[in-house]
């Protein structure tokens, strides 16, 4: 399958997605579109299907049927790391890291798997250390390294790290291959009130500056709804709504089950103190 001439394909796509564990039906005919530099979110509660939606698209988990297409291409049956040289990348839930390598090292060793995988044979087999190879490289992986705030932390090893500054390490290595798109999985967990507003000025602005797409899964609905130019949402495998910001806040389905419910409730516990307090005036 592939785009209509005249068109420009989303970077990443699912299309009637289907995913059956035996009897459970995780995902059911799924449509998800991730188009050239935009911000695509994702939400539902746990069990919604969000995280098997990932695999699928980052080539971890084939559909039970449905496709998936990069760049109007089908890659259903293309591995995921076939997939990572086309350019996707993605983050995880848990971040993982490789306790022996520095910060640096780490964007480092991205930046090469990418432009100089020859050197990587070099710095991890042949014990010829992380030497500097170049300006550009430099250039690059300073420049990520700064853009993630995570300058103070170049030399430190990543056993240490807070949980925070781990997961910013993980998005700065998965741009550190220069990515396409990129699938960011909960990317704000752990980080507090600042860092969340730190890190989404820094995603948007490489949408803006660099043209990288992004879908981003997150319990932090209100990071996702200020982010996004489109959000889907999944319940129990079904996608229940689609739209702007806007249109998904105001959805009732969406309301009643993963925005609003618990701001409902709290509105009429106040309206029924109000009540009581003008009964008794």
């Amino acid at each position: 399958m592939t785009a209509l001439a005249g068109t420009t394909p989303p970077r990443i796509e699912a299309r009637g997605v289907t995913v059956r564990f035996g009897g459970l039906v995780a995902l059911d005919s799924v449509d998800l579109a991730v188009p050239p530099g935009s911000v695509v979110g994702l939400v539902g509660p746990n069990g919604a299907g969000k995280s098997t939606l990932f695999a699928v698209l980052s080539g971890l988990l084939r559909p039970s049927s449905g496709a998936v297409l990069m760049d109007g291409r089908d890659v259903t049956s293309v591995s995921a790391q076939a997939r990572a040289r086309r350019g996707l990348a993605r983050t995880f839930q848990h971040p993982e890291l490789f306790p022996g390598l520095t910060v640096r090292e780490h964007v480092v060793l991205a930046y090469r798997l990418r432009h100089a995988r020859r050197r990587v044979w070099t710095d991890l087999v042949t014990a010829g250390g992380f030497r500097r190879a170049g300006a550009e490289e430099d250039r690059r992986v300073d420049g990520i390294l700064a853009a993630l705030r995570l300058t103070p932390h170049v030399h430190l090893p990543v056993s240490g790290l807070p949980l925070g500054t781990g997961r910013l390490l993980e998005i700065a290595r998965a741009l550190a291959v220069d990515p396409d798109v990129l699938l960011l999985d909960e990317p704000s967990s752990g980080l507090d009130s600042r860092e969340t507003d730190e890190l989404a000025s820094t995603l948007t602005g490489l949408v803006a500056e660099h043209g990288v797409s992004l879908l981003l899964v997150e319990h932090d609905v209100e990071l996702v709804l200020g982010m996004s130019d489109v959000v889907h949402v999944l319940d129990f495998g079904v996608k229940i709504s689609e739209g702007t910001p806007s249109e998904v806040r105001a959805d009732p389905a969406v309301r009643a089950a993963y925005l609003g419910a618990e701001h409902d409730e709290a509105e009429k516990d106040v309206d029924k103190d109000e009540d009581e307090e003008r009964a008794s005036a």
